[in-house]
């Protein structure tokens, strides 16, 4: 097969100039204040990255998820734990995601280390969601090859939507949270001219975070 090159739409990057004496200490606090401005800018979802996980072997696998909060830590997701990435990140805990917002020509890489949220901040979650995403939760076993009928996973929905209609959905024991804690952190600042702004903040041993300006 030859080559075939992807047509595009060609255009430049007319974001702001980021410069180190504007950035927070903290790069956490930093994401927050970009987020804050993606929320009023991006049409859908800002809160979704690609998360990259590996298992032991090295085989690697990215899916989009949703971030769905930040603490003092890290960045937190739920999942099934028994889905590829929770294997994955059983094996390997190490985990990167990146996160763009095009409106703003500006993305965020983050890598790390995961670890599980605790049972009682994952049932916290869980109780917040939308009762048919519990149903969903409770009734998919997420990754795992099904008849190639969908109405197999229709059928067992419904009989767990008429069979929770009334009662509380238990929040299925291989469901919960993680918690990305993170050891670097670049933000990248789109240019005119390819020629971007990018920071990077790397986790030393002191706890303490060092900012490097990175070439574009």
């Amino acid at each position: 097969m030859r080559i075939m090159y992807l047509k595009e739409k060609q255009r430049d990057y007319f974001g702001t100039a980021l410069s180190m004496e504007e950035l927070d200490p903290n790069p956490l606090r930093q994401f927050i204040k970009w987020y804050e401005v993606a929320l009023e800018t991006e049409p859908l979802e800002p809160n979704a990255v690609a998360l990259a996980t590996s298992n032991n072997q090295g085989e690697m696998k990215v899916r989009f998820v949703l971030i769905k909060a930040i603490d003092d830590k890290g960045f937190l997701f739920f999942t099934n734990y028994l889905s590829i990435k929770g294997k994955h990140l059983e094996e390997n805990p190490k985990a990167s995601f990146a996160c763009y917002w095009p409106t703003l020509y500006r993305q965020i890489c983050v890598s790390g280390i995961c670890e599980k949220t605790s049972y009682e901040l994952s049932l916290r979650y869980f109780r917040t969601r939308p009762f048919l995403s519990q149903i969903a939760a409770y009734t998919s076993p997420q990754s795992q090859p099904i008849p190639t009928d969908r109405t197999y996973m229709e059928t067992l929905f419904d009989q767990n939507r008429t069979k929770y209609a009334s009662l509380t959905v238990p929040m299925p024991d291989n469901w919960g949270g993680y918690r990305l804690i993170p050891e670097k952190i670049e933000f990248w600042q789109g240019r005119e001219n390819r020629f971007h702004d990018r920071f990077l903040y790397s986790k030393e041993a002191s706890g303490q975070w060092k900012i490097e300006r990175l070439a574009p």
